[in-house]
């Protein structure tokens, strides 16, 4: 049995683990966090997550030797903290928080020397399947097309283009040796005159219960291709993190993509966010 530590246990993505993880007979929630002052701290981690008494009281921080692996969709404050008490406890961890830069990640990538970390702009099945398809159709496409990208998010979510949304482009870009942060077209305001070839458009959408939509589009003169995944349930993203943290138990240190989990393998660098 793989016993799981839970980190912002009382938040929407944190009672979604806590009920797949009910789900599954391979693991157990044997820890759950929140942030010191939460109203959820020392209540029962099932109760809060709507699945019953697990017997796993909110707590502010994770004692030595209660979990296998963390469990982390928080910020990425909170998630290099615990990432370096999981270092010292040699604990794995699934990492899904997004808006992580470039310096967070490199702490990342150095703790995976010494533990097994899953870092996952999203863990959903389909979303890993799509970035195969995008892979493809960049090879084919990316020349000879414009490539716009479009997401829609929950009012709640607090950065824009989501991490999905960069994950995706970077699966398109990569073939094409492009880089985002100077062919990646983030604003469209006034006079901006015409589109200018080679480059990748984002837009954001924000609003209501949205679970989180892609669509990639690949415009050329006379047709048109998309590749879209809809979200309709948190579920999936709490269901693909159990997979992981299955998966990650099995594994030497080393920093993992969902890719990995599922055996789509593939070239280049890691999928960050």
């Amino acid at each position: 049995m793989i016993k799981l530590a839970i980190s912002g246990a009382a938040g929407r993505m944190g009672c979604e683990l806590i009920r797949a993880a009910a789900r599954s007979d391979d693991v157990v929630v044997s820890a759950a966090l929140e942030h010191e002052g939460n109203s959820a701290v020392g209540a029962d981690a099932g109760v809060v997550a709507g699945c019953g008494d697990i017997g796993v009281g909110i707590g502010v921080e994770a004692e030595a030797g209660d979990f296998d692996l963390l469990l982390e969709f928080t910020t990425p404050a909170a998630t290099l903290a615990h990432l370096e008490r999981c270092r010292q406890l040699r604990r794995g961890m699934v990492i899904g928080t997004t808006g992580i830069d470039a310096q967070g990640r490199k702490q990342i990538a150095r703790a995976a020397r010494s533990i097994p970390v899953v870092l996952a702009a999203n863990t959903s099945i389909g979303i890993n399947l799509c970035l195969a398809l995008l892979e493809t159709a960049g090879k084919v496409l990316g020349h000879c097309t414009d490539i716009e990208i479009v997401e829609a998010h929950h009012r709640h979510k607090v950065d824009a283009p989501s991490g999905t949304a960069l994950l995706l482009a970077q699966a398109v870009a990569e073939p094409l040796g492009k880089d985002i942060a100077k062919d990646g077209v983030f604003t469209r305001h006034g006079h901006t005159g015409a589109r200018k070839s080679g480059t990748i458009g984002f837009s954001t959408i924000r609003g209501g219960d949205m679970a989180g939509e892609h669509t990639v589009m690949f415009i050329g003169d006379g047709e048109r291709l998309e590749i879209t995944h809809r979200a309709t349930d948190r579920r999936i993203f709490a269901d693909g993190a159990i997979a992981a943290a299955k998966w990650l138990a099995q594994q030497q240190p080393g920093l993992f993509t969902m890719r990995d989990v599922l055996g789509l393998h593939r070239g280049g660098a890691p999928d960050e966010d």
